[in-house]
Parts: structure tokens; sequence; C-alpha cells
């Protein structure tokens, strides 16, 4: 290691970039013991919510609930700050029910710099990092844009959109890495001098609108759940008050005046050259891509409790600031609405993840990890889970241990990284309950129970915590297995009951159980039947009626879980040379040796990688 300079400083671990995935990676570096340092350009904006004022939502609620289950912060801050819960998808089926939560956007901020400032073995420090340093393919530490050099074992980069960031509102740009805040050129430039594929995205955010020149009277509203379902499974209960949200929609009018401003539009005009996010469009990808949609629903989100300002959730747009007036003021409800701050796009570097391994440590420089929208994310919860993830490989490469891999089987954080490091991305990637093939084993509900175990082993949570998941697991196997006991049997008073719930009646007996398996029935409606039904706690009650319903199905998704694991065990020696293995074409041998896959597992799943080829590979592997 280089020889310390007298302003120089040693640190286990370094952390740059104070977003959501910073944020998670300097807390779990530091509590598993390590030395750390977060470095970020502004310390009043760590963890600041650069687009909607939200946590959670389709998929994402899980990622959050994983993060919070192996000891991450996500999930207690959202509690601690949120003036909205909601939780969505309560009418289809457990798979792809999520929760999500409206955030106080500062009181968020507020509260996430004040537990990083607690923290044990953190330090904080404000600093624009221009260069990451190597030797002999091996991190050792970084230097500031003024010189001061800090050094470490392991470094973990999370600079959000910051990366060569670019601002555009109409025909004007400007370098960014978000509205007000500087640009990281330098350590873009630095990332392609040592080697690594860089491309471009472009994400965008809405105009910021005065909730005072808004006419709510005129629009609906959406209030939250009347129970909060809180993120954390230490958070007992939500005492804080909720504020509703309102509900408007564009016109046509609207889409007239956006049309007339494409002239005028960074998009559509070719200014802007980074591919955007798919499925978060801007209004004005909305109003070309489905020219048959009469309107589009726009959500008026409040920006927090001691605020006027109020995010329209739907109208992300780079047009110029005039369209926007106009645009808004052409909606039910906000013809009088003032802006208080424009709408923008914004373009920003990140690098092909499929430079990384599933540590998330890259495979050019030893040591060096990339989390967050670096590796082509969009997204504060995806953000959150890599940063987590990083956080927690780093400090184990240091102390020699095996590193912490969650496989698509057992998270969705393993989706979110497998799908990067294996398949990378093309378009700006967000979490989708359909990217999830065992989304049925993967539920919001059952994150505790999945991975609790895990994050005590490695020990990120506490043998408190471990025991209550291990008394509700021992309660729950309790309770299915008296309801597979207790019969009911078919008589007049029975089928009585049965008749004015409108069930079909009981020709013979029948368990607790299997009459739960009915679609009509719920857990609660035994307690027609069962005086003991009602005993055990609603999270066990919600457990238990899920999994005898979804028995069949569960079981089957596990046994397909039996054969992907069988793949996935099947590891791929790392100095295998794919050149030398006969009868793979060109296009299969350069795309392994560009991703080197762990397992065969991982093989199959490169696009591109057929069924025969993974056959030649084993064949090849029993050989050697």
């Amino acid at each position: 290691m280089s020889k310390l300079q007298s302003q120089d400083k040693e640190y286990k671990i370094i952390v740059v970039g104070g977003g959501h995935a910073g944020c998670e990676a300097a807390l779990v570096a530091s509590r598993l013991g390590f030395r750390t340092l977060l470095l970020t350009m502004n310390l009043d904006t760590i963890a600041f919510m650069s687009c909607n004022p939200a946590i959670g939502g389709l998929a994402k609620g899980q990622l959050v609930k994983e993060i919070d289950a192996l000891g991450g912060e996500m999930g207690k801050n959202t509690d601690a700050t949120a003036i909205q819960f909601r939780r969505l998808n309560m009418t289809k089926g457990a798979a792809v029910r999520s929760s999500r939560a409206q955030v106080d956007r500062q009181a968020y901020r507020l509260k996430m710099k004040e537990v990083l400032e607690r923290q044990e073995n953190l330090e904080l420090k404000q600093a624009l990092v221009e260069e990451i340093l190597v030797e002999k393919k091996r991190v050792v530490g970084i230097k500031t844009g003024i010189g001061e050099k800090f050094y470490a074992q392991a470094v973990i980069i999370t600079p959000g959109t910051f990366l060569n960031g670019l601002i555009h509102i109409g025909l004007t740009n400007f370098p960014a890495g978000r509205m007000g805040d500087f640009p990281a050129v330098k350590l873009s430039e630095n990332l392609k001098g040592l080697g690594f594929r860089i491309g471009r995205f472009k994400t965008g955010t809405c105009p910021r609108l005065d909730g005072k020149t808004i006419d709510f009277s005129k629009l609906k509203r959406q209030e939250g759940d009347e129970l909060p379902f809180p993120f954390s499974f230490t958070t007992k209960k939500v005492t804080q008050s909720q504020l509703p949200c309102y509900i408007t929609y564009t016109n046509s009018k609207t889409h007239q005046i956006i049309r007339e401003g494409l002239d005028r539009s960074p998009l559509y005009t070719g200014v802007i050259k980074g591919t955007g996010v798919r499925y978060c469009p801007s209004i004005e990808d909305k109003v070309m891509k489905f020219p048959e949609r009469e309107r589009h629903q726009i959500f008026l989100e409040p920006e927090g409790v001691d605020t006027s300002e109020v995010y329209p959730n739907g109208l992300a747009t780079s047009l110029p600031i005039d369209i926007q007036f106009r645009m808004l003021r052409s909606i039910e409800g906000l013809e009088r609405a003032e802006i208080m701050r424009p709408g923008y796009g914004i373009e920003h570097d990140y690098v092909e993840p499929t430079q990384l391994r599933p540590t998330l440590e890259t495979k050019l420089i030893e040591n060096l990890y990339f989390c967050g929208q670096i590796n082509g994310t969009t997204g504060y919860e995806e953000a959150a889970a890599q940063g987590l993830i990083g956080g927690i490989n780093a400090a184990l490469k240091i102390q020699n241990k095996p590193p912490f891999v969650l496989d698509r089987s057992q998270a969705y954080i393993g989706v979110l990284i497998d799908d990067l490091v294996t398949k990378g991305t093309k378009e700006p990637y967000r979490m989708f309950t359909s990217r999830a093939e065992y989304r049925l084993i993967l539920r919001e509900d059952n994150v505790d129970l999945r991975l609790t175990e895990k994050a005590y082993t490695i020990g990120l949570i506490g043998e408190m915590r471990y025991q209550e998941v291990e008394a509700k697991k021992k309660a729950i196997e309790k309770e299915i297995a008296r309801l597979k006991e207790v019969k009911i049997f078919p008589n007049s008073r029975t089928n009585k009951k049965f008749s004015e719930l409108g069930w079909v009646t009981l020709r013979s007996p029948i368990s607790l159980a299997e009459l739960l398996r009915r679609p009509e029935v719920s857990y609660s409606d035994l307690k027609l039947f069962d005086k003991r039904n009602g005993e055990v706690p609603l999270e066990v009650a919600e457990q238990v009626e899920i999994q005898i319903k979804y028995e069949g199905y569960i079981k089957h998704q596990e046994q397909e879980i039996e054969k992907f694991k069988k793949m996935e065990d099947r590891k791929i020696p790392a100095k295998i040379n794919y050149q030398e293995i006969v009868g793979l074409s060109n296009e299969v041998r350069e795309k392994l040796c560009k991703i080197r896959p762990d397992s065969l597992g991982q093989a199959s799943r490169i696009s591109g990688v057929t069924p025969a080829a993974i056959a030649i590979l084993m064949v090849h592997m029993k050989r050697m």
C-alpha cells in the first residue's frame, strides 16, 4: 500500500456516495465492525429523494422488506417518516401484493443522516471523489478533488445519476448530478481510464407544484390504508397521522400542448442520446407512444407535512418551461398551479453490470464494488438493495469469509443482481414481480421467514429478533398441523350455517384446513366452527391462510427450485478456458468469456447460450 501522507487516513471500507445505496452500504459495513468512511458531495443531501417522495410499490415493496430482514435501514426509516401507507394488489394473489408509502422527503433524509451520524465505526465527510486509487489490479483508496487521499482495503462506488450527469430542460442543458448539484465528471473519466465499459442512460423527474395554487376540491381524494402496514419487522405500530393524495388526469388539450412543444423537446429533437426508462416514461413519451389514450392519470402526492410542495406523479418531463406551464394549467385542478421546481431529464453514465461478480465486486479490480444506478438500475429500492449486498460482501471479503450471494429462488434481491450481472441491461433496470419466476415463494409477507436466519448467521441482526422469527415459524407450523387435525361434520346446524354464508354444504367430514382451501373461506371465518380460532397473532394467521390455500402451488414451485438448485450448485472452475472447448459456437464462446459465469445455472441464463451449449460445457467439466 502507498505510504500515507500526513493528512491522509486509512479505513477498512470507503463508500463513495450518500444516496440510498451508499447509506445501506456504509451502515452494514460499520455494523459488521469495520471502520468505514462515507464520502458524499453534500452532507445535507444524504438519502435525498431526487424523484418521487415514496418508497416501495409493486416488487419494490418486496425489496424494501428484504433489505429490512437483512438488517438494512430503508424500511425502518420509511416507517418513521411516512405520511401515507398503502398495500397494493390486495384483491389479487399473495405473490403480487406489495407495500408502498408516501414519505416526508425532508424528514426521511434528516432521519437517515441522524442514523448515519450516530452509527459506531462510521465517519461522514463531504468531498468530491475524482479518482479511484489502484495498485496491481487491487483498489487501495480514493483521491478527492482537493487532493485528499483516503486509503482502505475495499471501496464501494455508489454515485447515482452523478456520473457525467447532464440536465435537460427543453433545448437548454447543463452539467449536474441532479438539479442544484455538481456532476462527477472526472470520476467517470477515471472509470473509463481503468478499463470499464461505460454506457449512457436517461431518466427524469416531474415539476414540483405549489399546493396553495391547486384546487383540490375538484379532485378525487385518495386516502391511505385505515390500518397502516409497516415495512420493517421491528416496527410494532405506526403512530403518525396520514395525509391524502389526489387524482387528476391529462386531457386532449394537454396532449395538444405537449405535441406543440416537441420541436423543442430534447427527447424528440435528438439532443438526448441516452436510453430512457421504459416503464416510467415521460409524459411526452406517453402522449406520442399511446395516441389512442384520451387521458393519463396523475397522482398529486404531498412532499411532506411542513411544506406546500406537491409532486405530480405521472408528469415526468424534459419539455421547455413554458410548455410545462401550459401543460399543467390545462389539467383539472391545476388551472392556477405554480411551478416551484421545473421538471427535467437527466443523462448519466453507467458501467455495464456484466463486469461485476454476483457479490457486486468488479472483475477488473479486486475489492472494488459498484452499487446502485452506476449498474444501470433506476429506483431507490433497487439501489438500496445493491448497497446492502455490496457492503456485506466487502466486509466478508476483508475477513476472507465466503461471499453472501442470494440466488433467484431466495429473494427479489437475488433476481435483481443475477439479471444485472448475467444479462446486463440495455435500458434502466426496474424490478417487477414478473421478473421473479419463483414469486409465489418470494412473497412480501414471508420475507422474515426466508431471510432472518441468513442475516443472523452473518451477524446482521441480534439474537432477540432471530428468536422472535423462530417462534413465529413454530407457531405457523403448529397451527397448520392443528387445522389439518380438527374436523367438522355434516349436520343440520353446520350445513345451515354454510347455506347462510353461501357456501356449498358438506356431505362428508372435512378438516378445517380443507375448508380453508376453498376460495371463499378466510381464516377468520373458521371461528364460526372452531373456538380456538383467533388465538394466534394476525401475522401468524396470515401465513397459515396463505400456506394452506396455496399449498399445491407452493409444492410445485419448490420442486422447480430443486431443479434450479442443481444447476446453481454445479460450479464452473474459475480458470476454465472456453476457447479450448470443442463444439461451442464463436458467439457462445464470446459470451461465456465476457460474463465468466460462476455456475451452470448462471451460464444457462446468458442470452444466446443454448441448452446444447450447456450440455457441451457439462461434458467438458466432467473431463476436467
